[in-house]
């Protein structure tokens, strides 16, 4: 199964959910800014993305990430604030069984689809 981390306000997310629908392929709209999500769950779309720090997918320019102080905290305290502030999070991310992908550019959508 196919999970889009879905935001519908981001030009980059429709993009990426229209190559889905485009494709053919069965998939899941997860709309991450409506719905709750642990940082259980949030540590394993890190480990799919093979990604080790929170901060490789997270939006540094939101003003968020700025007045949360995000670059002096700690790997669990931001875990912890994303969960709290999910609009920290880069989007769209597409999850294919084990692995995912920022689909930025959308070329690793692609990539992923196969």
């Amino acid at each position: 199964m196919i999970t889009i981390w879905h935001n519908n306000r981001c030009s980059k997310s429709r993009e990426a959910k229209a190559i889905l629908e485009e494709s053919g392929l069965e998939f899941e709209v997860f709309e991450y800014l409506k719905n709750d999500f642990s940082k259980e769950e949030l540590l394993r779309v890190m480990a799919q993305l093979k990604i080790s720090d929170i901060n490789d997918m997270l939006r540094k320019k939101e003003k968020e990430y700025k007045e949360l102080d995000i670059g002096n905290k700690s790997q669990n305290e931001i875990l912890d604030l994303v969960v709290q502030n999910p609009k920290l999070i880069e989007r769209p991310i597409i999850i294919k069984e084990n692995k995912a992908v920022i689909a930025r550019p959308m070329e690793n959508l692609t990539n992923l689809l196969g």
